[in-house]
């Protein structure tokens, strides 16, 4: 496997514990060589963040202090060519394009294996399906998958997914659709509790008694 490879090359290298230079060229950047610096000088544990599709390091932003005030040195590795702001994200949108999965993963392996001890890996979304990858080539101590996305062999979105989403997707705005399905479902389970009812009264050994008519229970006039 391609990450097999990776690894063998790092022994080989002789920089197995260090990460040595990653695939085709490319290098981490200054900040996170020295948040693996950082870690390294640490004795507390770390814990790796990895983020999803169309966001930047910077989302961790209030989950690192979180997890440091309870004792976890946090790293925030970017994908490659990741912008450092979200300003440059948006002048810049083509630096995202052209990479695939397993370059992503790679590129946060390659940064994994500078630490010194095994890391905590948790990623959100598409981050969390690289946690599922990296976590799968032995690479943490501990994984965290928040709402991952599916891996391949797994339908995207299944038909009870879609009729939930369908209900905001009619009409996002003005909740028009929900208001409908909410009072469509309201008389599909009204019409359903009847149907049961009268069932029940047609076989039971006792029927229930029919209710009052409105008239029967008016007090009767003087």
């Amino acid at each position: 496997m391609k990450h097999e490879a990776i690894a063998a090359s790092l022994n080989s290298s002789g920089n197995a514990s260090q990460g040595g230079e990653l695939a085709e060229g490319l290098t981490i950047t200054e900040h996170e060589a020295e948040q693996v610096e950082r870690a390294n000088a640490s004795s507390a544990p770390p814990v790796v963040f990895v983020h999803g599709l169309w966001l930047l390091p910077s989302s961790w932003d209030r989950w690192v202090p979180l997890f440091e005030e309870a004792g976890y040195v946090a790293l925030t590795p970017g994908w490659p060519d990741d912008p450092e702001t979200v300003s440059q994200a948006r002048e810049h949108p083509e630096v995202f394009a052209g990479k695939g999965i397993g370059e992503i993963a790679d590129y946060e392996e390659a940064i994994i294996r500078r630490l010194k001890r095994k890391p905590v890996i948790i990623g959100h979304s598409f981050g969390g399906l690289l946690t599922m990858i990296l976590a799968g080539r032995g690479l943490a101590a501990a994984s965290v998958a928040i709402s991952p996305a599916p891996f391949r062999g797994v339908l995207p979105l299944p038909i009870p997914a879609l009729r939930t989403a369908s209900v905001a997707l009619r009409t996002p705005r003005t909740g028009t659709a929900r208001s409908r399905s909410a009072t469509s479902s309201s008389a599909t389970v009204s019409r359903t509790w009847s149907a049961r009812m009268r069932l029940r009264s047609c076989t039971s050994a006792t029927p229930s008694p029919a209710p009052a008519s409105r008239s029967s229970r008016r007090h009767p006039r003087t």
